[in-house]
This record gives structure tokens, sequence and C-alpha cells, in this order.
């Protein structure tokens, strides 16, 4: 089986529910599986520290995860137009790997929650992006074959999936943002399956 790693920083929970969605495009397509990981939450007190294995939802990532990818689907909620600091944190000590280049050429897409329509999702998938293109990833977002890109009137961008929360992250996942989400994933797998 072809792994895609799906890693997500989540806090309020939509970002996670993306992530599951992305997972169920990615094991829709044969001979792929999804290997969902997350990152723990960073303190601004040095002495804090969360456990080894989180107490619900995925496994914390490790640099292993990453090498051992066919492929990978980053996502973060928004924090002002970029990744949240636990992903931007972990993925600032992917440094062995690029040494390595353990990931060029492997295909990656990201995928973001916000907010608000205007709170930064597209300019957070774009930087998202940065780090991935250091790494020599091949990126790819959503084309406009899909035609919840056309229709949604929530998330959705050419640049990845997108999610519009609300103002209190209480707004569930919306059908055209779900469909966005699965279409991801699949392409994401079949992209890896063809490189591999």
């Amino acid at each position: 089986m072809t792994d895609i790693l799906i890693l997500y920083y989540s806090q309020g929970g939509a970002v996670r529910d993306m992530a599951q969605q992305i997972a169920r495009g990615v094991e829709s397509v044969p001979g792929a599986q999804a290997r969902l990981r997350t990152v723990p939450k960073i303190s601004a007190n040095c002495e804090a520290t969360e456990p080894e294995i989180p107490s619900s939802g995925a496994p914390y990532a490790t640099l292993q995860d990453l090498e051992e990818c066919a492929g990978l689907a980053l996502g973060s909620p928004t924090r002002f137009g970029n990744m949240a600091a636990p992903m931007k944190y972990f993925l600032d000590g992917t440094s062995r790997l690029w040494l390595k280049g353990a990931l060029i050429g492997k295909p990656a897409a990201v995928f973001t929650s916000s907010g608000s329509m205007h709170g930064g999702n597209e300019m957070t998938l774009m930087t998202m992006m940065i780090p991935l293109l250091h790494h020599g990833m091949l990126l790819m977002g959503l084309p406009y074959s899909e035609p919840q890109l056309g229709t949604t009137k929530t998330g959705g961008t050419p640049y990845g999936a997108s999610h519009i929360g609300g103002a209190m992250d209480d707004q569930p996942l919306s059908d055209d943002e779900k469909k966005l989400c699965l279409a991801l994933g699949k392409r994401l797998a079949h992209t890896a399956l063809k490189l591999q």
C-alpha cells in the first residue's frame, strides 16, 4: 500500500474534520492508504510539555512519517494569513530531511480553516506551500473541473481545500467543502501512485 501522510494541527476540530475527509478521499483510491498524524501544541512557557501520546485523535507526527510517505496533505487553521505556530514549529525541525532530500519529488497539497470568508484562507494555503517548495515537493491544488469550486458559498479554492468555521468555530463542513476535501485526497493519492 502507498502511504499518504495527512499531517494537521487542529484547535477547534474543523481542520481535523477536513483531514478525515481527505483521508476518506485517499482511501477511496485502490492501493493508497491514509496515515493521519497531528502535532502537539506549543507553549510560551519553555517548561511546559505535552504527553508523548495525545489523549485522543491521531498520533503525533515524526520525521519518519514524512520520510516514509509517498505524498503529503498538510493542514492548519489560519493564523493571520499563516499556519498555526505548532505546525510551523514542527516544519522548522525538518532540516535533517531537507539535507537528505527525503521529500524531493513527492506530491503535496494543503488545506486550512478560518473564521470568516476573508479570514486569510488563501494566504495561509500559499504560505504553507513555501516550506514544501523548499523540500522539493510537487504542489497540487484543486482544478476547476471540480464543480464545487464554482458553486461553493463557503470554503474552497484552487490552491487547496478550505473551510469557513464562523467566528465561534462552530460551523460544520458544508457539503461543498466535504466534496472538495474528498477530491483533494483522491487527486493526491492518484498522483502519488503514478509517480511511484
